[in-house]
């Protein structure tokens, strides 16, 4: 039973890798930089987005590229989208 707690953790730990991260860079302006996925999907910075923005948004800025975010890693074969919002 006591094992109950670490082990939920764990799985909850592992499940939480393929969601976006924002940084705020100007008032109501956000980079949203997505994990890498096969096809470069934009659905988790599309959520995220709208979790910050609730009263709608702008995308003042797209780029997707290969090699995760600073396109360094060679095998890394998914995309990674990095999005610039302004809230509205």
């Amino acid at each position: 039973m006591r094992y109950l707690l670490p082990l939920i953790a764990v799985v909850l730990a592992g499940c939480a890798q393929n969601q976006s991260a924002a940084s705020r860079i100007a008032e109501r302006t956000y980079e949203i930089e997505s994990p890498p996925i096969p096809g470069g999907a934009t659905g988790p910075n599309q959520r995220l987005a709208q979790q910050l923005c609730p009263n709608g948004f702008r995308l003042l800025n797209s780029e997707a590229h290969k090699g995760g975010l600073d396109r360094a890693i060679y095998d890394e074969q998914n995309t990674t989208t990095v999005w610039v919002v302004k809230c509205i």
